[in-house]
């Protein structure tokens, strides 16, 4: 069950990956970019530390932390989608970049903890985990010791409260028949499941406290439709 999961989540980002730049900005009006954005500054990295960013997507934040952390540090973005990634690998050749770092892994597939780093940050990514709380411990052991983490995701609202209600009209009145415009509605569909499925916010900061973090800090913006997760090693 769990690796069908991983199979399935895999398939629909490489079915979505050429038109997935298009959809968020469409679907989000563009606000997806000021929520990375807002995800990074709480984050802070520094000039000289070295970053991951998992399940990168076409790496959009990526690219946000490299402008914070070079030309000393590092960036290394991570997705088990090869099409998807494929995007972000072409994006940094169009803007000749050639110091950030692309990997094709699954991240609960991580194993080498040879390097560590002193940031970490997923969007939208740690909903689809097989195993959530699998996905905090490796993020946690892959952090150096006073690293931070951050995640941004669509915030599991209580049910029938009005960001609840709004949420469910979003996905269902226009997220689902624009993106049936490209053949693509089942995998859009997959968002409400996938956020039925997702922890609460107390139930996010329970596990990263019993995962080990000394700091944990949720933060809902948009008006309760995303949250942003800070941890702190």
């Amino acid at each position: 069950m769990k690796f069908t999961k991983t199979i399935e989540v895999k398939n629909i980002f490489n079915k979505i990956s050429y038109k997935y730049d298009f959809l968020n900005n469409l679907l989000s009006f563009g606000l997806h970019k000021l929520w990375k954005r807002k995800l990074v500054n709480l984050l802070e990295p520094l000039n000289g530390e070295d970053w991951a960013d998992l399940c990168c997507g076409t790496g959009d934040l990526a690219f946000l932390i490299f402008k914070r952390v070079s030309p000393r540090g590092s960036i290394t973005g991570i997705d088990s989608a090869e099409d998807i990634l494929n995007i972000a690998k072409k994006k940094s050749e169009l803007r000749k970049n050639k110091f950030i770092i692309w990997e094709i892994i699954d991240v609960l597939e991580i194993n080498d903890y040879s390097k560590k780093f002193d940031g970490i940050c997923m969007s939208y990514g740690l909903r689809n985990l097989r195993n959530i709380e699998e996905g905090m411990k490796k993020v946690f052991y892959l952090l150096k010791d006073k690293g931070r983490a951050g995640f941004l995701d669509f915030n599991h609202s209580n049910k029938n409260s009005l960001s609840n209600i709004f949420q469910k009209i979003y996905l269902r009145l226009i997220v689902v028949p624009i993106s049936h415009l490209f053949n693509l509605s089942p995998e859009y569909a997959y968002i409400e499941k996938s956020i039925r499925n997702f922890p609460k916010k107390n139930e996010l900061l329970k596990i990263a406290k019993e995962v080990g973090f000394k700091k944990a800090e949720y933060r809902s913006i948009f008006w309760g439709q995303m949250g942003i997760l800070i941890l702190t090693k």
